[in-house]
C-alpha cells in the first residue's frame, strides 16, 4: 500500500521540542477542534501540500475543509461497541502522539543508546580519520563546526594553503568532508594565494555519489540505526540525512513511513556509511536523533515490520471514569472495524478515489481534469494560479510556470504534458512517481472496501454467517452454515476488488458488483490496459483487536506541558512529566499495538464515537484554554 504524507492540520497549539537543549517551546494556546486526522501505516498523500512545519491559518483551513470529506462519504459508518461516546482533543501537541515501530523480530524499536559499536572503534578507519583531521588547526575546526550548524547556507570558511601541493590540498578537502558532513569544498585563488573554501552542500552537489571510505571486510555492509524524529515525516527526515551525508535518498531503506505530527521511532538502514559518521550528525540535526547503531548484511524492505506501538494522549476529555473504562475494555476485548482512515482519501474538494476511478475506467481526460481543474475551498495561492491558467489556456507550459516548486503532482503531470503532449496522457501521467500514481487506485479500492464492510456489519452484525470469507493460508474460503458456527467475526476477511479475489457468496458479494457497475467498472475485468493499474485485489480483516492495550486518566492544569516521557528525554536524563492529581483538565493516555496497514485513528474513533474527518472536527465546538 502506498504510504501517506500527513494531512494538513486544523489550528494547532504551537510546540517546539527540538533535540538541542537550547530549544524552547512556543506554547501559545489556541482554539482546538475535537479531533484531527493523522497518518499511520497506510494512506493516500495529499499531494498539494509541500513539506513544511508551518500550519495552515485557522480560517483558511476551515474554509478549505467546508469542501472536504466526512466519514460517511468514504463508507465509514459503523461501530462495534454500544458504549456511550465522549469528547476529547487528539494531537493538541504533536508530542501527544508517539509511535514506536515493531520490527520484524517483534521488538519495539526505541532510541536508548547513542554509542558507536565497539568494533567500529577498533577499525583502522578511525585512526585514519584522526590523522587526516590533523591537517586542520583547532581554530579551523571550530570555524567549520560553527559553519556546519549555521542555518545561513551562503556562509563559508576559507582556509589558506601555505604548503601548496596537490597532496596537501587533497588532505584538507578530505578532512573537511569527512569530519563535517553536509559541507562541500572548492579551491579558489585570490591575489596569488590558494584557499580551500568550505560551504554548505546544496542542490546537485548534495546528491553527488558518496565518496569511498575504507570499509572493513568483516563488517556488515549496512548500518542499521533507530531514527527518532519530531514533527517531521519519514521522507523529509531521509532527505535531510541524504543532504548532510551527500547521498542519494535511495541509499536508505526502511520498513514503513511514520506520521509527521508526532514523535516517532523507527529502524533505518544505509549502505556503507559508518556509525561514526551517522552519530556525528546528532550535533547538527534539529528534531532528529540517530542511535542504536549496528551493522548487518541486509537492507530493510517496506512491509517487513510487524506493526507499530502507539502512545496517544487525548486531552480535555468529557467522559466519566466508567465511560472510559467501558470504552477501553471494549477496544481491548472486541477491537474496532478495520476501516481505511480519512487520510487515505485526501483533504481537498477532489477526493483521491475519484481520480482512481477515472484511471480504472481508462478515462484519461477526466484524470487530468480532476487533478488540474480549479476547485472550491482555500488552496495555496500558487496552486490556485496554476489551476486558473490551465482552465483558461489548457497550456501545460504556461500553467507549469505558475508553480514555484515543480515536484507536486500537478507540476509533475504538467511537465509530462509539456514533454509528451496532451494526446499522450498515459505517458505524461507516468512522470508522477509510481507510488503516488498507485495511491489513487488504492484509494478507490479502499472506499469500496469501507462501504461493503459497513453493509456487511449492518446486515449480519458481529457474528460469522454462511457465505462469509476466512483465510486458509493465503487463499480465501467461503464458509458453510456449519463452518460459520465455529468461527467468530475476528476470523473474517473482506476482499478489496480485483481480478484475483473471490467475494462473499451472500448478498454482500453481489453488492460489490452493483457498486462497481454504478461506477462504470466491470468486476469481471479488473485487468487494465496499463499493467501498473491492473488490480489483483487483496483480503483485509474486518475487525482488528489491538494488543498490549493499557490506559490511565491523567489530570493536568497547563495544556502546554508534555504528558509523555519521550525516548530522547529519557536519554537526556530529563525528569518525566509531573502530573497534578488535582488538575482541572483530564486526559486519557492510552497505549496499544497495531499490525501494519491499520489506522490508529480508527481505534480512537471507536473509543470516542466521534467522526474523525477534519471537516466534521472543524465544525465542532472548539475549546479555549485560559
Amino acid at each position: 500500500m502506498a504510504e501517506s504524507e500527513p494531512v494538513p492540520l486544523p489550528v494547532q497549539a504551537g510546540e517546539k521540542r527540538g533535540c538541542s537543549e537550547d530549544k524552547k517551546e512556543d506554547d501559545t494556546p489556541t482554539k482546538k477542534p475535537k479531533i484531527e486526522s493523522d497518518q499511520e501505516n497506510g494512506g493516500a498523500p495529499n499531494q498539494n501540500e509541500e513539506a513544511s512545519d508551518e500550519e495552515e491559518d485557522g480560517e483558511t483551513f476551515a474554509e478549505m475543509m467546508k469542501h472536504g470529506l466526512t466519514e460517511m462519504d468514504v463508507g465509514i459508518l459503523k461501530y462495534v461497541s454500544d458504549h456511550e461516546g465522549f469528547s476529547g482533543i487528539l494531537k493538541e501537541r504533536y508530542s501527544d502522539f508517539v509511535v514506536h515501530e515493531i520490527n520484524k523480530q517483534g521488538k519495539i524499536v526505541h532510541l536508548d543508546d547513542l554509542s558507536i559499536p565497539a568494533d567500529e572503534q577498533e577499525v583502522p578507519m578511525t585512526e585514519e580519520l584522526t590523522k587526516e583531521s590533523d591537517v586542520l588547526t583547532e581554530e579551523q575546526k571550530k570555524q567549520l563546526g560553527e559553519l556546519q550548524l549555521f542555518s545561513n547556507k551562503e556562509g563559508s570558511v576559507s582556509i589558506e594553503i601555505m604548503d601548496d601541493t596537490k597532496e596537501k590540498r587533497t588532505q584538507v578537502h578530505k578532512a573537511i568532508k569527512t569530519r563535517f558532513p553536509g559541507l562541500e569544498t572548492k579551491t579558489e585563488e585570490k591575489e596569488g594565494r590558494k584557499f580551500i573554501v568550505a560551504y554548505h552542500a546544496a542542490g546537485k552537489t548534495a546528491l553527488a555519489a558518496p565518496r569511498k571510505h575504507f570499509w572493513p571486510q568483516n563488517r556488515g555492509s549496512f548500518c542499521h540505526f533507530a531514527l527518532y524524529k519530531e514533527n517531521k515525516d519519514t521522507m523529509d527526515a531521509i532527505n535531510v540525512l541524504s543532504k548532510f551525508l551527500r547521498l542519494r535518498p535511495n541509499m536508505f531503506s526502511y520498513m514503513g513511513t511514520k506520521d509527521k505530527r508526532a514523535i516517532t521511532v523507527q529502524e533505518i538502514a544505509v549502505l556503507k556509511i559508518s556509525a561514526e559518521r551517522l552519530a556525528h550528525l546528532n550535533k547538527c540535526l534539529m528534531n532528529l536523533k540517530l542511535g542504536n547503531f549496528c551493522y548487518k548484511n541486509h537492507p530493510l524492505k517496506l512491509g517487513e515490520l510487524q506493526g507499530n506501538h502507539f502512545t496517544v494522549v487525548i486531552r480535555n476529555i468529557s467522559g466519566s471514569d466508567e465511560q472510559i473504562h467501558q470504552a477501553m475494555t471494549s477496544l481491548r476485548q472486541t477491537g474496532f472495524i478495520n476501516y481505511y482512515g480519512m487520510q487515505r482519501f485526501g483533504t481537498t474538494a477532489v477526493p483521491t478515489q475519484q481520480v482512481g476511478r477515472a484511471i480504472l475506467k481508462n478515462d484519461w481526460n477526466e484524470v487530468v481534469d480532476l487533478i488540474l481543474k480549479p476547485r472550491p475551498g482555500a488552496e495555496k495561492e500558487f496552486l490556485v494560479r496554476c489551476r486558473e491558467e490551465w482552465a483558461k489556456t489548457r497550456d501545460p507550459e504556461a500553467a507549469l510556470k505558475k508553480l514555484p516548486n515543480k515536484r507536486c503532482v500537478e507540476g509533475q503531470l504538467l511537465r509530462g504534458l509539456s514533454m509528451y503532449g496532451k494526446k499522450n496522457i498515459v505517458t505524461a501521467f507516468g512522470l508522477i512517481p509510481r507510488n503516488n500514481r498507485l495511491m489513487y487506485i488504492h484509494s478507490y479500492q479502499s472506499v469500496v472496501w469501507n462501504t461493503m464492510v459497513s453493509r456487511r456489519i449492518e446486515a449480519f452484525g458481529l457474528k460469522a454467517v454462511e457465505g462469509d470469507l476466512v483465510l486458509r493460508g493465503t487463499a480465501a474460503h467461503v464458509l458453510s452454515a456449519e463452518e460459520a458456527e465455529s468461527h467468530s467475526i475476528h476470523d473474517l476477511v473482506m476482499p478489496l476488488p480485483g481480478f484475483d479475489v473471490i467475494y462473499p457468496s451472500h448478498h454482500i458479494g453481489a453488492g460489490y458488483r452493483e457498486l462497481l457497475s454504478a461506477d462504470g467498472l466491470d468486476i469481471d475485468n479488473m485487468r487494465h490496459k496499463v499493467k501498473d493499474y491492473s488490480l489483483a485485489g487483496a483480503y483485509r480483516r474486518i475487525i482488528i483487536r489491538p494488543t498490549d492495550v493499557t490506559w490511565e486518566v491523567i489530570c493536568y492544569d497547563d495544556p502546554r506541558i508534555s504528558l509523555v516521557h519521550s525516548d530522547f528525554e529519557k536519554l537526556e536524563n530529563k525528569s518525566p512529566p509531573v502530573i497534578n492529581k488535582e488538575g482541572k483538565y483530564r486526559a486519557l493516555k492510552m497505549e496499544f499495538s497495531l499490525p501494519p496497514s491499520t489506522y490508529a485513528t480508527m481505534a480512537i474513533r471507536e473509543v470516542l464515537k466521534l467522526d474523525t474527518s477534519i471537516k466534521k472536527q472543524t465544525q465542532l465546538n472548539t475549546v479555549w484554554f485560559n
